[in-house]
């Protein structure tokens, strides 16, 4: 195809502005899907996007378009998804385009993933085109609208183009402006083949899935191919697009994106972010890869049955094929045997793993509480890494302990600056600046990883009534004090709940999961004493009462020296369960301790 009839472009916008109703729209003007078929949310193809009614995983689709002048395009169309945990797969999908449509929800304005996408776009060199959505919601300021767009980022007011993806009014002119905006991709067919592994699935049949943006040259079957950076030599057995369902094809040209496969079944083979050429007519260089993200949230992750490990080990390996940002490493655990220690970007991410090994593997799994990742510097200079709470080394063994800090972006409405203020600083935040951008304010704050990830986002909601967001990203590590904080159960250390905290916090985080065991934990036919104790003291204690089972019930008057008989038989029972008998803890007592 003439590749000036192509257009590559990603919709990237804040969570909740309509990306994915956009990309239905689009499908189904252009009649890509049957009306009979259509559902909503098309591209999320996860029953856990549905559900939940986010893009969890970004879309690949190809859609064909006959322009108004009479001509034939192919646009390739990469939806994205919105939440801060998942801006990975937003970076890896700008790649593959020239161009992104920046979409702003009209009753909201301009929130803080807009504007963090938009510095994403810049940084990728695309052409960006500002799309005003949900024009249709009544009593809306579309001027004001546009004017954010504006003063932000400096749009021209001729450039947005206003749309309702839900009614489908304005997606012949976004077409038409698609057309005239984004430039076509400028490969050669004839150079050495060049192409971007941007992202990879598994499936049970063909094997490893792999997505790919080609630059230069043309892709067909039987054709030997190199990966430049794994080094290795494959034959494509497979190519083709998404229009949206899987499709063959018999060549992939210069431009195009579209996925191939080459018999691989091990995960550890292939590698998003590297280079496929021509083993005979290489090219010198390979392309800029993906920058490798360092996970923020760790925790222990194992099998609920010790049998399930090995399945347990696969799952994980196919899972990251299309989420690099999640790593693993094996580790063994007194209460749970083997398991993997797993690295997240957020807690999101962290729910959203665990669901997808749990219904797309079929495995039962228990979490442990989730740590950041601290630095330790030692008295020599030398800096290790500390992942998990039983690898803390003695006070005094080191120089000090940092912290990981974020600097937080904050978008609020100037009425509830205040709010958002108090908050960020009882979260330990440190204040670095604020300004007006139109009628709200931009605050930021450098605050400690371990205070944002829980519940930072749900209340500055709270506060702002819905109208707050925020961004964030990695600043460094800053000194902090650190204590282990461990959870005894009838005076068994629980590893499971063990966990880093900062020293002032400790009181509170040990009282608060304390009382919620004390909830959670089912009563059993002896007494559980559970306790929290952080540097050598008890700092909370509480008691679950045994379950009292009536011993006397068969006996009928007579002489009480029967009954007091059978009530000391069963005090000792008791006392001999106590020292024998194992609390099993209900999955519902990990949820809790992950939301405190």
């Amino acid at each position: 195809m003439d590749k000036s009839r192509i257009r590559n472009f990603s919709i990237i916008a804040h969570i909740d502005h309509g990306k994915s109703t956009l990309a239905d729209r689009l499908l189904l003007t252009t009649g890509a899907i049957d009306e009979r078929k259509f559902k909503n949310q098309l591209l999320d193809d996860m029953d856990l996007e549905r559900e939940r009614g986010i893009t969890i995983k970004a879309s690949a689709v190809r859609i064909k378009y006959k322009a108004q002048d009479g001509e034939d395009y192919v646009f390739n169309l990469i939806d994205t998804p919105g939440h801060v945990d998942f801006s990975y797969e937003v970076e890896k999908s700008l790649r593959a385009c020239e161009g992104a449509l920046l979409v702003s929800d009209a009753s909201q304005g301009v929130e803080s993933q807009t504007v963090a996408n938009f510095y994403l776009a810049i940084e990728n060199n695309l052409e960006i085109l500002p799309v005003i959505n949900k024009i249709d919601i009544a009593n809306i300021d579309l001027d004001y609208a546009k004017l954010q767009l504006m003063e932000v980022f400096n749009f021209d007011d001729k450039d947005i183009v206003c749309v309702s993806a839900k009614e489908g009014t304005g997606i012949i002119e976004l077409f038409e402006k698609i057309i005239k905006f984004i430039p076509p991709p400028d490969g050669k067919d004839d150079d050495p083949l060049e192409a971007l592994i941007f992202d990879m699935k598994y499936d049970i049949y063909k094997g490893i899935i792999i997505y790919v943006r080609l630059y230069n040259g043309v892709l067909k079957p039987g054709m030997k191919i190199r990966m430049m950076n794994m080094d290795k030599q494959l034959t494509v057995e497979e190519l083709g697009v998404f229009v949206p369902e899987i499709t063959k094809t018999n060549d992939l040209l210069a431009g195009e994106v579209g996925y191939i496969t080459c018999n691989i079944h091990d995960p550890s083979e292939v590698r998003v972010g590297d280079t496929i050429t021509d083993p005979k007519n290489p090219v010198a260089q390979p392309l800029e890869g993906y920058r490798t993200l360092n996970p923020l949230v760790f925790c222990g992750v194992y099998p609920v049955n010790s049998k399930d490990f090995m399945g347990l080990r696969e799952a994980i390996s196919k899972l990251r094929l299309n989420d690099p940002s999640f790593v693993y490493e094996p580790e063994s655990s007194q209460s749970f045997g083997h398991g993997f220690r797993c690295g997240f970007l957020g807690l999101l991410h962290m729910e959203i793993v665990q669901e997808r090994l749990q219904r797309e593997y079929g495995l039962n799994l228990i979490l442990t509480t989730p740590n950041v990742k601290y630095q330790i510097r030692h008295k020599d200079g030398k800096l290790t890494y500390l992942e998990s709470p039983n690898e803390l080394p003695d006070a005094g063994s080191y120089e000090s302990i940092e912290e990981p800090t974020l600097t937080v972006t904050i978008m609020t409405p100037v009425s509830h600056m205040d709010g958002v203020m108090e908050l960020s600083k009882q979260k330990r935040g440190t204040f670095v600046s604020s300004e007006y951008v139109s009628d709200r304010m931009r605050i930021v704050f450098d605050i400690p990883l371990s205070e944002v990830i829980v519940d930072f986002n749900d209340k500055i909601k709270s506060i702002t009534r819905g109208y707050g967001s925020i961004d964030y990203k990695f600043k460094g590590y800053v000194p902090t004090k650190v204590s282990k904080l461990d959870i005894l159960i009838n005076d068994k250390i629980c590893d499971a709940f063990s966990f880093l905290v900062h020293k002032e916090r400790a009181y509170e985080k040990g009282l608060g999961l304390v009382t919620k065991l004390k909830e959670l934990i089912p009563q059993q036919l002896f007494e559980v004493r559970v306790q929290a104790t952080c540097d050598g003291r008890i700092i909370s204690s509480a008691r679950v009462k045994s379950a009292g089972k009536n011993v006397t019930a068969k006996c009928y008057g007579g002489d009480i020296t029967r009954k007091r008989k059978l009530w000391e038989k069963q005090k000792e029972g008791k006392k001999k369960l106590k020292q024998i008998g194992n609390v099993e803890l209900p999955q519902e007592a990990f949820t809790a301790a992950l939301k405190l």
